[in-house]
């Protein structure tokens, strides 16, 4: 039968400083890959009935009345490619004259700036479209 000897404490105490070290350097590296959001957003509103356009820009995370629509933007990414940035922007809008208790938010969803066909806002009076994110 083989005898296993003992891991001496100094030996523990170095492994452990090692996976201390190791998982915060991989935390470090991680969070300056991570695309940060940006602060402001600036959306177009057009009123189909008016036929008027507006120019509205929002804080990430503050809700902004607009007639009878409720804008909140959560998120706002610029992509970080220097030929043709995308603008990303994760949006929440309530129709405040709707009163169905089950539908929340009209629109809760990505949005982009470069194809609002890809995730179409479609109400009935208004459109919203992606301009632009910054600091």
């Amino acid at each position: 039968m083989l005898l296993k000897k003992n891991i001496k404490p100094g030996k523990v105490k170095v492994y452990l400083i090692i996976f201390i070290l190791s998982q915060f350097l991989t935390i470090n590296l991680y969070s300056e890959t991570k695309n940060k959001s940006e602060i402001f957003v600036d959306l177009n509103v057009l009123d189909k009935v008016s036929s008027k356009s507006l120019n509205l820009t929002l804080k990430v995370g503050q809700e902004l009345k607009f007639q009878n629509l409720l804008i909140k933007v959560l998120k706002c990414y610029n992509s970080k490619f220097d030929d043709d940035p995308e603008v990303t922007a994760y949006l929440q809008v309530k129709d405040l004259t709707i009163i169905d208790k089950d539908k929340v938010f009209f629109f809760n969803d990505w949005t982009f700036a470069s194809s609002p066909s890809i995730r179409p806002f479609d109400h009935p009076v208004y459109d919203i479209w992606l301009k632009k994110c910054y600091s």
